[in-house]
């Protein structure tokens, strides 16, 4: 969901280099407090006949997207990100879609390796749950202790200043040892209360919540979500009105993780009918203005996941967030792109989790005399899944580098989003669970006891069609605002329901509205669009990158072809949209995910790019798999059986259950 142009340049900007502090646009300032105008979306929901309820609440998203887009300097934003570039420009941007991977520096790998040992000495001695099974409160202090919770907030605040992209792949480290660890860091650190503080803080207000925040004496949480305003952010009823000094809430919250008393939350409100986000400070227990409500969740075990209710609850004034042109919505859109990439990356910890535990299993269970690690579809299942971690890898680099280096990112990191929470769920039902049999059902058995946590991201951060539908109201929206809304008025004006290019009348009505759009259509089928050559990327790979490419650049006349199909009803395509979106998002994955292979050429990486781009390309033409792709992707099977350790980073493996030998 973001504002876009439609770009026709063969120059290249430098985009590649990080600034110091990413570049904020200086027309935030100049927003003006008026009645706003009506967004795209908006206008095509009047004119495609919508209710003025349902147009209305739609252009409120819209509206918050477009001032989310006033905070990025114009080389950043949306229409200048390597996915709209890749679909629109005439010239491929081959360099913006490369991974920059940085080294952290000896201090913070240090803080690094003193979260992990803090973890795994917990677990060892059996500390790192209380009573009730959840993430102890021993735990939380001696990860505040290590650095885990100001790894995000700058050091003038008593964090370590963490580049995103460090922090997003060492997540992925953490959920190799716990999953829920690496969760509670993204829930605290990306949508709680630290990234609002820092994007969006006032200095007093950084200085009095960042330092608690930093050190873990003051754990976060963001209280958005309700029981009826989950994908529909405008149905959120929590109000807040100013008395005197402090803002008086009332309202209930649904599913927030890690509100426990004594919690400071970034709350979601409407204060004069506009969302808003107030730093709230959760007392330390229960009272008659704040009650946590209590219910059966499955996934989440091991986190503190509640429904909180406010009833004349106090929170000062100076407590709310400010944003120049924009608002609550604004603010809760910035954390979740960084929710997104740090999903993904404890997907790829999460799958390294269960790739360890089917190592040893496959050599151990053994049927009709041989160990079913000899077996093809064991070796596809084991090729399958190295093949999904490089994937995963390789998207947070990418999009945790674009983060970094000032991008909005919003459209890469919904695709790195989708990509990680579908294959973790992919990996623990056809993948892990197949393997290990009736085994995986065992009380203490890695998939049984956490078959709810491999499931739920694909819910967390935004659903995934959803997100897919957003991704694509992104990607044409500023198309349709250049070409198909003038057109649209137009008929409007003309009183022509149905346009009939038989009719004069009609062309002569549209004859000047249409014009823009007749140039386009012309222009490209007469220009071909310019692509660099990829002498330097492995043979392997080099057929996939170059066919990425062209499905991307040819993209941008598919889309077209759906925009003109449906005009103004697109919106209620979903399903059309939705499969549209993933054959784009397929091939934006297999590009990174070759690219990012190629950078790192060992024969580990480069087969399982090969695996992943041939099994993404299959399913986005609906050709079925072949011979070449089944040797080529248990050839990759056996490569992890006799090179797992290249993977796996020394994770040690549970102990066989119920052995028979």
């Amino acid at each position: 969901m973001s504002t876009t142009e439609h770009p026709k340049s063969d120059t290249q900007s430098n985009l590649n280099q990080a600034p110091d502090n990413p570049p904020v646009s200086s027309t935030v300032a100049d927003s003006s407090p008026t009645e706003p105008k009506s967004t795209f979306v908006e206008t095509a929901l009047r004119l495609s006949g919508k209710t003025a309820e349902e147009a209305q609440k739609t252009g409120t998203i819209d509206r918050a997207d477009d001032e989310m887009e006033l905070l990025f300097a114009d080389e950043y934003k949306t229409t200048r990100s390597p996915v709209h570039r890749a679909v629109w420009d005439d010239r491929f941007p081959n360099e913006l879609f490369r991974s920059k991977i940085s080294k952290p520096t000896p201090a913070v790998e240090r803080i690094f390796a003193a979260c992990l040992n803090c973890v795994i000495k917990h677990q060892d001695q059996g500390t790192h749950y209380n009573d009730q099974g959840k993430v102890s409160e021993a735990l939380f202090r001696d990860l505040g202790k290590a650095g885990y919770w100001g790894l995000l907030v700058d050091k003038e605040y008593g964090g370590s200043e963490v580049p995103f992209e460090q922090f997003a792949a060492f997540l992925s480290r953490m959920a190799t040892i716990n999953p829920t660890v690496a969760g509670l860091g993204s829930v605290h650190g990306c949508i709680g209360a630290v990234d609002p503080l820092m994007a969006f803080g006032n200095e007093e207000q950084k200085r009095k919540y960042l330092p608690l925040l930093a050190s873990g004496e003051k754990l976060s949480a963001f209280a958005l979500t309700e029981p009826g305003a989950g994908s529909d952010l405008t149905a959120l009823k929590t109000e807040a009105r100013l008395e005197g000094d402090h803002f008086i809430v009332n309202g209930e919250k649904l599913f927030i993780t890690n509100a426990i008393p004594g919690r400071v939350i970034g709350l979601v409100v409407r204060i004069d009918d506009k969302p808003a986000v107030l730093i709230a400070e959760l007392p330390e227990e229960e009272n008659e203005q704040f009650q946590m409500v209590d219910y059966g969740l499955y996934a989440l075990k091991h986190s503190y996941n509640n429904g909180l209710k406010f009833r004349n609850f106090k929170v000062p004034k100076e407590n709310l967030l400010h944003i120049d042109g924009g608002d609550g919505l604004t603010i809760a859109y910035h954390g979740l792109n960084r929710g997104r990439v740090a999903l993904c990356a404890t997907a790829a910890g999460t799958i390294r989790l269960m790739l360890a535990n089917t190592l040893p299993w496959a050599r151990y269970r053994e049927t009709y005399g041989l160990p079913i690690e000899e077996r093809e579809l064991v070796r596809r299942r084991l090729g399958m899944m190295a093949a999904y971690i490089l994937g995963c890898d390789a998207m947070v680099h990418w999009c945790g580098g674009m983060l970094d280096a000032g991008y909005r990112g919003e459209m890469e990191c919904i695709v790195a989003k989708i990509f990680g929470s579908e294959v973790q769920k992919e990996t623990a039902i056809e993948l892990f669970m197949k393997t290990h049999g009736g085994r995986s059902f065992l009380h203490g058995h890695l998939f049984g006891d956490n078959v709810h946590e491999f499931l739920a991201p694909c819910i967390y951060e935004g659903e995934g069609e959803m997100l897919g539908m957003a991704f694509m109201k992104s990607l044409i929206k500023q198309h349709g605002k250049t070409y198909y809304e003038p057109i649209g008025k137009a008929l409007q004006k003309a009183g022509i329901k149905q346009p009939n290019p038989a009719n004069p009348a009609h062309l002569f009505a549209l004859r000047q509205a249409a014009m823009p759009y007749l140039k386009w259509r012309i222009g490209e089928s007469l220009v071909w669009p310019k692509r660099d050559d990829y002498e330097d990327i492995p043979f392997q790979l080099r057929e996939h990158v170059e066919s990425s490419v062209e499905r991307l650049q040819g993209a941008r006349t598919a889309v077209d072809g759906l925009m003109q199909k449906y005009q103004l009803a697109l919106a209620d395509r979903q399903c059309t949209m939705a499969d549209v979106s993933q054959r784009i998002q397929d091939q934006i994955v297999s590009l990174v995910s070759c690219l990012y292979a190629s950078e790192r050429d060992t024969e580990l990486n480069v087969a399982a790019a090969d695996v992943l781009a041939r099994h993404l390309n299959q399913r986005s033409t609906g050709r079925r798999p072949g011979g070449a792709y089944f040797k080529a992707v248990t050839r990759l099977g056996a490569m992890v059986i006799n090179r797992g350790e290249d993977l796996l980073g020394g994770i040690e493996a549970e102990a066989i259950m119920m052995p028979y030998k």
